[in-house]
């Protein structure tokens, strides 16, 4: 069952990258929609159509040994919440329709924190802390959702409250709800062990975790000591990215010679991704550098696709290809290098960009062109992995 349930959050991921692209050729050519309306469809669907589902799919594979009904009909209740704001939010943004679905998709989350919870059965505590660690870090970002309405009703949408709500719900969704998710799975899959190492590993992350967010909010209540507390949170969590290669060095070493090139490659890939994302933010602690990166949107972006694009879903397409024990044929293969390299051109056109503002030299000639171009072979990689995942599906159901 799962490998129709993952041919559907790569179905949603294509959506995704498909209006992404339509974002991106908008600077080229003029089109007839709302940019922000599609913007809000593009996270959405990214988000909690690709990611939220595929953690979902592969939580209940793996950790819950009774596959009770519920499990797929509240999937398809989330996915019928995700085509509802795949489908009103291009047209008409933040309103009843995009809004009632968005709540649904809310409600759902909350009854499958419930359901986990309740039927989670494993030996391994370092997968019963980190499990339960992330499904608390998704129920808190939802807290930023629903400061939304007060915040637009009281301030307004140009507020700091309101921009802060925003970075709440991101910042717990990304750092803590996705991540720690497929570090859940990682460990799983590696079956580390508990031991005092992971001990400060686990409450490193948490704390690195909480203490992180104080750079959005600086960004809209400037005060020197959310300076200090994000300092603190970038070294806890650099202090965290040591200990995580130690725990896994050893298994890692021994999990990837049992895989094809294909999984190996990609598992390298993530970890370089992860690194590059630390030393990111390792750079933050220098006030200069984060009022930059702030004021610059295109770092922004690039560092949300690192993490989203580069980390996230590198260890979701990983685990996708080992668990399917997919072979790595020269269609899924080129699917595969088509998706890295769309990441890898685009992520380097846009901090490219983001340096020449920085240092007062403007737009780059054919910028957006080559930025869409390139984005072009992101749909293509991800197409091709949805094709081959669907031959295999059919193969079975055969």
């Amino acid at each position: 069952m799962h490998k129709k349930l993952t041919f559907v959050c790569l179905i949603n991921f294509l959506i995704a990258a498909l209006m992404g692209l339509l974002l991106r050729y908008s600077f080229v050519n003029n089109v007839s929609f709302n940019y922000r309306f599609l913007t809000h469809a593009h996270s959405h669907v990214a988000m909690l159509g690709w990611v939220y589902l595929m953690l979902y799919t592969y939580y209940v594979h793996y950790l819950i040994p009774d596959k009770k009904p519920i499990y797929s009909r509240l999937f398809w209740v989330t996915e019928l919440a995700v085509i509802g704001m795949m489908i009103s939010f291009p047209f008409q943004g933040y309103a009843a329709i995009s809004i009632s679905f968005s709540t649904l998709h809310i409600l759902c989350s909350y009854y499958f924190v419930y359901v986990i919870w309740k039927h989670l059965k494993t030996n391994s505590r370092v997968t019963k802390l980190l499990v339960r660690a992330s499904l608390l870090f998704m129920l808190i970002s939802t807290l930023g959702v629903w400061c939304l309405g007060p915040a637009v009703a009281t301030l307004g949408q140009t507020s700091a409250f309101y921009q802060i709500a925003i970075q709440f719900f991101l910042h717990f969704q990304f750092n803590g709800w996705f991540f720690i998710g497929v570090i859940t799975i990682l460990f799983f899959l590696l079956n580390i062990e508990y031991s005092q190492v992971f001990k400060y590993f686990f409450y490193l992350l948490i704390s690195s975790t909480v203490l992180t967010l104080a750079l959005p909010i600086q960004w809209f209540i400037p005060h020197n000591s959310l300076i200090w507390i994000n300092s603190l949170g970038v070294i806890l969590q650099i202090i965290t990215l040591v200990l995580f290669f130690k725990l896994i060095k050893q298994k890692l070493v021994g999990f990837l010679k049992k895989q094809n090139n294909l999984v190996r490659y990609l598992l390298l890939f993530v970890v370089f991704c992860l690194v590059l994302k630390n030393i990111f933010q390792l750079a933050s602690l220098f006030p200069e550098f984060a009022q930059v990166v702030y004021e610059h949107r295109n770092f922004v972006i690039g560092f949300i696709h690192l993490n989203m694009l580069g980390v996230i879903s590198g260890f979701l397409f990983a685990f996708i290809f080992q668990n399917l024990k997919l072979k790595a044929s020269k269609f899924l293969t080129i699917g595969v290098y088509a998706f890295l390299g769309g990441f890898l051109l685009t992520e380097f056109i846009i901090a490219l960009q983001g340096y020449c503002f920085y240092q007062g030299k403007g737009l780059i000639d054919q910028y957006y062109l080559m930025l869409f171009l390139f984005s072009i072979l992101l749909p293509i990689g991800i197409a091709a992995i949805t094709i081959t995942i669907s031959k295999e599906t059919y193969e079975i159901s055969k």
